[in-house]
């Protein structure tokens, strides 16, 4: 019975297509900025909370703070990627 796998590799149509050894490095699924930025606007939320007593002026000037200082945090990590 032939056995087409010991043949001599002469197809170049065949040849072209990327084999199980021959990946390429993937990119990264999420951005840490993101998730910096999340963590960023629940940390700056509840210490604008925590600190005003619960005056809104206040905990948005945390929120937008907070939100801030984690996407650059985040922004930062992605960069060092």
């Amino acid at each position: 019975m032939a056995r087409s796998h010991h043949r001599k590799k002469h197809k170049q149509h065949v040849q072209q297509f990327k084999h199980r050894g021959d990946f390429a490095e993937s990119k990264s699924k999420g951005k840490a900025s993101y998730t910096f930025l999340i963590i960023g606007l629940i940390i700056g939320f509840l210490i604008g909370y925590l600190a005003s007593g619960g005056a809104v002026g206040w905990m948005a000037i945390g929120l937008i703070a907070g939100g801030a200082i984690g996407y650059f945090i985040g922004y930062k990590v992605d960069a060092t990627k």
